[in-house]
């Protein structure tokens, strides 16, 4: 694996977890079993983590310079199909959906790995627009996360954030429109440029007969026409199937379904929360098949989507002409803020390139009793430091939780500097960890050991050291409990 960027919070174990369940999600379409499906996500998450990494570094290396790239979970969607791609070409055909190997050995999509200008306009037309203005387009059109909860994450003012999405839409057109002209075609199609531009510019526009039919029979102008025409609701197809490919409707269909369901489990703060109580999330759970693949195999899995950093920000290197210019991103300057929402899980699996079931209408796993407590635990206590005696306090947070498996947070703040740090706990209920990051582990029994990691051994004075981890829990799932630092019991 390769050394990886780690989180720094729990907001941002919450984001990568989130991401991971839409890596996940597609990697179930692609496939044709659910070990399959978390062996392609894994890998295609720790191919995202790449070239994310490598973009970034271009990025510095340019002194700043804008450059293509694809929001997070578009990216990690994409490397989701190119990991299924080198499956087939090495022999392992065998675990994937059939249709997609049928789809894979097409010109459809040699059209994704061949010259730029040839690939679907919707793909370039993203990648040639600032990430987080790509970002909001993506989340909130093919996501089809609510309006309010977007405009949250990306740091933008809730009452304006349907402007903005306008805003963004416009953007999109445009350089999904410069992308068209560019793209090399015949003498019919381009004579039809102008007109289908004007066509779908007008949501009360009629197409005339001979464009209608042109369009019936040309691939990349009926694309083009998608991208184009941002009234009829055609959008989230059009970015779903021009940036995924194969199964892109399927995909949107399961993003649509996911969010309804996190709509009917609102609570009644709703307004500023989009994510589920822990209690219903767990429940809901225990009613999908996402659920048991979890189980299996999500431990190594989710290790990798925490450990994934924001990207920063990308931009737009192709020719603008006079086009409006994107310099300053639609929805605002940097990184969009982090959530703080327990993402849902994936819904059943089936193996067609078509709309899969509703979690709701999947047959539900065997129940368990609910944990006990949710959410966050405090203790305050007096703890030794390698060279002296600190005092410190310790907060536990159970992040996510799924049938057989949770993710939980530890952060403790020290009163005196640290050096090097071990944080030591009990749990009451069995529960065994399985994957840390920021820090080492060992468990004997019930005690878990959490040591420093090289990175992040030296804490200040009232500083923070922080670590996240994934465990398994059977019947319940109560919170652990003696906490010491350095060998000290918290009082």
């Amino acid at each position: 694996m390769p050394d990886l960027p780690t989180p720094k919070d729990a907001a941002e174990a919450a984001l990568f977890s989130e991401c991971w369940d839409a890596v996940l999600s597609y990697a179930d379409l692609c496939t044709s079993g659910s070990t399959a499906a978390n062996q392609l996500a894994r890998e295609a998450f720790a191919l995202g983590i790449r070239e994310a990494r490598a973009a970034e570094d271009g990025y510095r290396h340019t002194a700043g310079r804008r450059s293509s790239r694809l929001p997070r979970i578009p990216l990690l969607l994409t490397a989701v199909r190119t990991t299924a791609a080198a499956w087939e070409a090495q022999g392992e055909g065998h675990k994937l959906d059939p249709d997609l190997r049928l789809w894979l050995n097409s010109d459809k999509a040699a059209r994704y790995i061949g010259p730029p200008l040839s690939r679907p306009i919707a793909l370039r037309g993203l990648r040639d627009m600032q990430e987080p203005d790509a970002a909001l387009l993506w989340l909130a059109e093919v996501e089809a996360l609510p309006l309010r909860a977007v405009a949250r994450r990306q740091g933008l003012d809730p009452m304006a954030a349907m402007e903005e999405l306008n805003q963004v839409r416009g953007l999109f057109r445009d350089r999904c429109h410069r992308n068209h002209l560019d793209t090399p075609m015949d003498a019919e199609c381009r004579s039809y440029v102008r007109l289908l531009d004007a066509v779908t510019r007008s949501p009360v526009a009629d197409t005339p007969d001979d464009l209608s039919r042109h369009l019936a029979t040309c691939v990349e102008c009926a694309e083009a026409a998608a991208c184009l025409r941002l009234h009829g609701g055609g959008l989230p197809a059009a970015l779903a199937g021009g940036v995924i490919g194969w199964g892109g409707l399927a995909y949107l269909e399961r993003r649509r379904r996911a969010a309804e369901v996190r709509l009917g489990a609102g609570r009644p703060d709703a307004p500023d929360t989009d994510g589920e109580p822990a209690d219903a999330a767990a429940s809901k759970a225990r009613a999908v098949r996402h659920g048991l693949l979890v189980a299996a195999v999500l431990v190594s899995a989710l290790a990798l989507a925490v450990s994934l950093m924001p990207f920063g920000d990308s931009g737009d290197n192709s020719a603008q002409g006079d086009l409006p210019t994107d310099s300053t991103p639609v929805a605002g300057p940097g990184n969009p803020s982090l959530p703080s929402t327990v993402p849902v899980p994936s819904d059943s699996k089936t193996t067609s390139d078509s709309p899969k079931p509703s979690p709701s209408r999947t047959p539900s796993a065997p129940e368990k009793s609910d944990p006990e407590p949710q959410g966050t635990t405090s203790s305050t206590a007096g703890a030794g430091a390698s060279e002296q005696a600190a005092s410190c306090s310790v907060d536990y947070d159970l992040v996510n939780q799924w049938p057989d498996g949770f993710q939980a947070t530890v952060t403790v703040t020290t009163e005196t500097p640290l050096s090097s740090w071990t944080v030591a706990w009990s749990f009451r209920d069995g529960q065994r960890v399985d994957q840390m990051w920021d820090a080492s582990f060992s468990q004997n029994g019930s005690r878990v050991t959490a040591a420093a990691a090289d990175y992040n051994k030296n804490v200040s004075a009232d500083g923070t050291l922080s670590f996240g981890f994934l465990a398994s829990w059977q019947n319940k799932n109560t919170a652990p409990h003696g906490f010491t630092l350095n060998g000290r019991d918290c009082t």
